[in-house]
């Protein structure tokens, strides 16, 4: 059964076969393009392979039964991922343009769409840019030997240590109270902190260095950012199977649970983490297609990143738990240490008499003739598995987790340098996309003249996400990046992606489409292509939106908060957000999801009310395409 909506004047706003073959001739100095297909890819997967793919993978997989999360991870990247990046590059290598020009010439009502993908890369992009200004300062911090964050400071009088840093960490202290001088609750500003602001002007000036000319700058610097991270993968996955423990966090990370695989939420996670881990719905991938050839093989394209993307997701978590699995051996070892040490000392053995060896038979013997005085020594629970158990995700896992494991190795400055350049590298590789979501599309709305260059969009974005993102250089900066990252970067994408899969395939045409992949690679999509983007992805999304969108609402809203004077302290303290804070998740979920629906109305009104042409100002701003229309009058 086909089905198709009706969409009147489509063949007046795209080009045909024949105009795109002249185009990709006239335009050829006009329209920038990439110098090889290896810059393409390489930029492709700087994009799609970022900050996520290191610390949220593992930390799922971690969580969610090990080995057994990769099933559905594979399963959805399959029936999910590919078909939805295929699509984005096979519409934006037809159309030969960023997200809004894309979907305005589809459809004027479908405008919305674009704009949603720039709301949501804009507001991305601003607190990204924030954790690759945090991973600067850490990278700075890391040439001087010893590494700041491995000794805790002495206090005002000189006499003993601060006692915020004794009572938690060397490497939380200098997280929480070197770096962010973090304030305890989100409406408590503690001010801008003046190497915060200087490590993010920082960091959005070098962006905007990188991006200055768009894919003519961008293009050369992937080289090295879409490169680099994997050559200190591998490093670090070569040091850390030397290191002693590394094997059980290997092992640990992928022993399977199989009855996870029984929980709607780890099949949700992985939908989710399959989605994001892609950059799908930013308009990035869009924008970059479209500087491609006409007859790029664009679904040979959408395969081979897929493949990169889902083992590199595995390989990093095989590197990560490498090291983690060294961090929770050194915890392990030092807290028999310190048991063996307080039974040695309450009764007198010699040393080394106790061992960890024997050191359980040696407690339970002591238990029963002495429990009085073992009770009294509050012997800590040493378990391998809680130490490894004990998942972090995301700033926790890098400026916490992995610092503490590179101060207990040789050498640590070497590799906190390797470490957070590789950190920037995947971040600043995964901004080159999010500018590009931005920027174009802004070009495509003309909200300047014509005449403006790209430099000056890029410069107007860069400075406006600054500024606006000196909120997270505040004492609370932390506390509204987990925000932003948990609002704006969710139910946006979510939304976006199924109405772009709805907009081609039942708006657009799937027999059209069918016919422009046949044009530019030379053979129709299979029945895989067909199923998936007909059927099952429209479908899994959904699901995936639905289900998350509940869970969203249904569940309380706390945030994590360091604060000495908290029971637990140092563990973090879970409190609720203020009610105002739900105006701010509108904005960062509510608007970009509505945008949508509201430019659809507004177009379909304008159309029908004002009488206008729903695509006099849609039509393909191409030379070919004017020459077609000049044509047409005769």
């Amino acid at each position: 059964m086909k089905m198709k909506l009706p969409n009147p004047g489509l063949d007046d706003r795209i080009p045909s076969h024949s105009d795109l073959e002249r185009m990709e001739k006239e335009e050829a100095g006009d329209r920038p393009k990439w110098d090889n297909k290896a810059q393409y890819l390489l930029t492709c997967v700087g994009f799609c392979v970022g900050l996520g793919n290191v610390w949220r993978f593992p930390y799922l997989c971690q969580s969610h039964g090990g080995g057994a999360f990769m099933i559905p991870f594979l399963i959805l990247l399959v029936l999910e991922g590919i078909p939805l990046l295929h699509l984005e590059f096979a519409i934006g290598q037809r159309l030969r343009k960023g997200s809004v020009g894309v979907w305005r010439s589809i459809n004027p009502c479908l405008t919305g769409i674009g704009i949603a993908s720039l709301m949501v890369s804009f507001l991305v992009g601003m607190y990204y840019n924030t954790i690759m200004a945090w991973i600067m300062w850490y990278l700075y911090n890391s040439f001087q030997s010893p590494l700041p964050w491995s000794q805790c400071p002495l206090n005002a009088n000189r006499t003993g240590l601060v006692e915020e840093c004794a009572r938690s960490s060397t490497v939380d202290y200098f997280w929480y109270r070197e770096t962010l001088n973090t304030s305890t609750a989100i409406d408590e500003s503690g001010g801008l902190q003046w190497w915060m602001v200087l490590a993010l002007i920082s960091a959005w000036t070098l962006l905007y260095v990188c991006t200055i000319r768009g894919i003519e700058t961008t293009g050369k610097a992937v080289y090295i950012t879409s490169t680099l991270p994997y050559v200190v993968l591998t490093i670090f996955l070569i040091r850390g199977l030397t290191l002693k423990g590394s094997l059980e966090g290997i092992k640990f990370l992928f022993t399977p649970d199989v009855d996870e695989l029984m929980n709607p939420t780890t099949w949700l996670d992985a939908g989710a983490q399959v989605f994001y881990s892609f950059s799908l719905a930013f308009g990035g991938l869009i924008s970059f297609s479209s500087y491609n050839s006409i007859h790029n093989n664009c679904e040979q394209d959408a395969v081979l990143i897929s493949i990169i993307n889902g083992c590199t997701s595995v390989y990093s978590a095989t590197v990560i738990y490498s090291i983690i699995g060294f961090r929770a051996t050194q915890n392990f070892d030092d807290c028999m240490g310190e048991n063996i040490l307080k039974l040695t000392n309450a009764f007198d053995y010699a040393e080394n008499n106790i061992t960890d060896s024997n050191y359980h038979d040696v407690l339970a013997h002591l238990n029963l003739t002495n429990p009085s005085i073992i009770e009294g020594l509050n012997l800590e629970m040493c378990d391998i598995k809680k130490f490894l158990s004990q998942g972090v995700e995301g700033t926790g896992l890098a400026f916490i987790v992995f610092t503490e494991a590179i101060i207990k190795m040789p050498v640590s400055p070497l590799w906190a340098v390797l470490f957070f350049v590789m950190l920037f590298c995947l971040g600043l590789s995964t901004m080159f996309g999010n500018i590009e979501g931005v920027v174009v599309p802004l070009q495509d709305l003309k909200l300047l003249p014509r005449s403006c260059p790209k430099e000056v969009f890029c410069a107007l974005t860069c400075l406006i996400s600054c500024l606006m993102g000196l909120i997270f250089a505040q004492g609370s900066g932390n506390y509204w990046l987990a925000l932003f990252d948990n609002f704006a970067g969710s139910i946006p994408l979510l939304v976006i992606g199924f109405c772009e899969m709805i907009s081609v395939i039942y708006i657009y045409g799937a027999d059209r489409f069918n016919k422009d992949i046949e044009f530019m690679i030379g053979h129709k999509p299979n029945i895989f292509w067909q199923v998936t983007w007909r059927v099952l992805s429209p479908i899994i999304m959904l699901v995936i939106l639905v289900f998350y969108f509940v869970t969203q609402v249904t569940k309380s809203l706390t945030y994590l908060v360091w604060d000495q004077e908290a029971v637990d302290f140092p563990t973090l303290d879970a409190r609720p957000y203020p009610a105002w804070i739900n105006a701010i998740i509108f904005i960062l979920a509510g608007i970009p999801s509505l945008s949508i629906p509201l430019v659809f109305l507004y177009k379909f009104i304008q159309m029908k009310c004002c009488k206008k042409k729903d695509y006099s100002d849609s039509t393909v701003d191409t030379i070919s395409a004017k020459i077609q229309m000049a044509e047409k009058k005769f």
